[in-house]
């Protein structure tokens, strides 16, 4: 094993947590094939939540870029474990689907999920490169302001 993503994470000052559980009735993930789907992740941290609350109200963009970069680290915790412990696994990660709590004039659900998708370019280089969908919505669970999903190819 080469570590290469670990090493990585450690230069960005990133710290894995170890993967949430489940808060309802679903499995963190699934592989089939060479494909792993990360199911929706919030902004939690040794078990609380965080950034509960609207974007445009309670939070900024930059705020709650922040909330998504937290949500970042918690998809890469549930891929690490999907992959055995070792995300030099990863061929790349393919789609993030990012769900942002907000108030109904606010439009710059891109720049917030912008905080996740800027882990995975540094953490995965271009291989982290990824489509993507930013999708503002009334509520999410347990209040938070940022869930989101992804998908990963892995060796």
């Amino acid at each position: 094993m080469s570590n290469v993503i670990d090493t990585r994470l450690a230069e960005l000052g990133v710290t894995l947590p170890p993967p949430a559980t489940p808060a309802a009735n679903y499995v963190p993930t699934v592989q089939t094939g060479n494909l792993v789907y990360v199911a929706g992740q919030v902004p939690v941290r040794d078990g609380a939540f965080l950034y509960q609350g609207k974007v445009g109200a309670d939070f900024t963009v930059e705020e709650a870029k922040e909330a998504a970069r937290i949500v970042g680290i918690g998809i890469l915790a549930q891929l690490k474990q999907a992959c055995g412990g070792d995300l030099d696994r990863v061929v790349r990660a393919v789609k993030l689907n990012g769900f942002v709590n907000c108030t109904p004039d606010f439009g710059h659900q891109p720049h917030v999920i912008n905080g996740a998708s800027e882990l995975m370019i540094e953490v995965f280089g271009e291989a982290g490169r990824h489509a993507r969908s930013a999708v503002g919505v009334t509520g999410l669970p347990f209040g938070v302001c940022v869930e989101i999903d992804g998908l990963f190819e892995i060796r």
